[in-house]
């Protein structure tokens, strides 16, 4: 599902990716962990064609996204990648469906089929009696499932995740990592998490440990 081939990223004299290589099977959940400073988040921004790499290769789902131009990545963005952060980022002004109905109507969906998808997803997440409520009244947790649905309502070739529990107490934290598993097993999501979690990183089918810019 993901093919990176010898990627190398450098901020200014700073190398902080050197030569990395990683395949990530379809419906495979891959962990990545190590010390801040290792090039965990650079290496998921530029599988997610977020950050653009210095030199190298990056396949998703068959496509060499390196070849495409602007207008074409952008729209391969929305499609087949889905993004969660540590912080929700949802907007505070609608609803929780309508957050997650926001991707799919940016790309084109009608609106009765995205919002059926988006209530779909949340009845997934435990969330359909919430789903009338806006962000300000869902607890850190509810609105960190809210983002993981709106993340895969336009049905993602790879979900990545920078340290989505992060910022929740440890009852809702261990909620959040569940889901990821049944993303897979339900829906044969395939996820690479960016964690500092152990209990997460132990839970993935493989675990990538990066030092300095290298896959150890």
């Amino acid at each position: 599902m993901i093919k990176c081939e010898n990627i190398h990223k450098s901020y200014g004299r700073l190398e902080v990716l050197k030569g990395v290589s990683l395949e990530v099977s379809r419906g495979e959940v891959v962990s990545v962990v190590g010390p801040s400073g290792a090039g965990k988040t650079t290496l998921l921004q530029i599988m997610g064609t977020l950050a653009p790499m210095d030199s190298g290769r990056l396949e998703i789902d068959g496509v060499d996204v390196t070849s495409l131009g602007d207008d074409a990545l952008s729209d391969f963005r929305n499609r087949r990648i889905g993004f969660v952060f540590q912080f929700h980022h949802l907007l505070p002004e609608f609803t929780a469906l309508e957050n997650v109905m926001m991707p799919a109507l940016i790309g084109g969906a009608a609106r009765a089929g995205a919002e059926a998808r988006a209530a779909e997803l949340l009845r997934m997440m435990g969330l359909e009696a919430r789903a009338s409520h806006k962000p300000s009244a869902l607890s850190g947790g509810e609105q960190q499932r809210v983002a993981i649905a709106r993340a895969i309502v336009n049905r993602p070739a790879i979900l990545l995740a920078d340290e989505p529990s992060g910022n929740l107490d440890s009852k809702n934290r261990e909620e959040v990592h569940g889901l990821f598993f049944r993303l897979r097993d339900e829906l044969g999501q395939t996820c690479v998490v960016v964690t500092h979690d152990d209990a997460l990183a132990s839970m993935a089918d493989r675990k990538i440990v990066m030092s300095d810019g290298m896959i150890m």
